[in-house]
């Protein structure tokens, strides 16, 4: 049986001093008899400059960062009108890593100012007004376990650390020092996976629940790369270099090549 779902990775073309030059390409995933294939590539960003950090608000909308004017805000992608248009317009600073707050029509982005002052916001998605959601941490990447808790790699010293933030109880939780930029949550599970960097040497991906803490290894990454997605069938996508691999925790037993 064939089923074709959307999938968006970033490219990078030329390195800068500042930024990498990048651009964000949708692709469709094709299944056939359990087999993967991504097809009908586009490049939906199209854009000088940096362009990245890519995620779904719904089914119709990718968002992602997107550098004008000298400065980085939330730009969305309307795949049925194949259409691109901004969210947010920030003279005094820059946006990273949007994505969509649950239960409400808002995103949720790391916003870094020209004062150096980092914290993680929140946009109105149709005038993109926004608010401070965390105060008291320095967030360099973050994701949803629900609408009100939030998984965070927060600034520690030199490394990231795994920090599990209760908005409503307005208490925050380290769980892990030395994990990677990657965190996302594991299709029909209660777990969110991340990258640890305990050992130097031999990087994992593992699952945490966000409530208790509690960890488990997955299976270690691709050397040195660190970047993941996880599609609704469980399989994982790993790029590095100019090759995707994947490999499904249920099924495989290593990692195989996909693209």
């Amino acid at each position: 049986m064939k089923k074709i779902f959307f999938y968006v990775i970033v490219f990078f073309t030329t390195v800068l001093v500042a930024q990498p030059n990048s651009e964000v390409f949708l692709f469709d995933i094709k299944i056939d008899e359990g087999n993967i294939e991504l097809i009908n590539q586009r490049n939906i960003s199209n854009n000088v400059g940096y362009d990245n950090q890519p995620s779904f608000y719904n089914d119709n909308i990718v968002l992602f960062s997107s550098t004008r004017n000298g400065q980085t805000d939330i730009a969305k992608y309307n795949i049925r009108d194949n259409e691109m248009s901004y969210i947010s317009d920030t003279p005094q600073g820059s946006e990273y890593s949007p994505l969509k707050v649950p239960g409400k029509k808002a995103i949720s982005a790391i916003r870094l100012d020209e004062n150096g002052k980092q914290l993680l916001y929140r946009y109105d998605y149709k005038t993109g007004k926004s608010d401070v959601l965390i105060e008291d941490l320095v967030i360099g990447y973050h994701v949803w376990f629900s609408k009100d808790v939030v998984l965070s790699s927060v600034l520690d010293e030199d490394n990231l650390s795994l920090v599990s933030t209760f908005l409503k109880e307005g208490k925050s939780y380290k769980f892990q020092k030395k994990i990677g930029r990657s965190l996302h949550t594991i299709p029909n599970s209660k777990l969110v996976s991340y990258i640890s960097k305990e050992n130097e040497n031999e990087w994992q991906i593992k699952s945490v629940d966000p409530l208790s803490g509690a960890t488990s290894i997955i299976i270690n990454t691709i050397p040195k790369a660190e970047d993941m997605c996880w599609h609704i069938n469980g399989t994982i996508f790993m790029p590095k270099g100019n090759t995707i691999y994947k490999f499904n925790p249920k099924t495989d037993m290593d990692w195989s090549v996909l693209h």
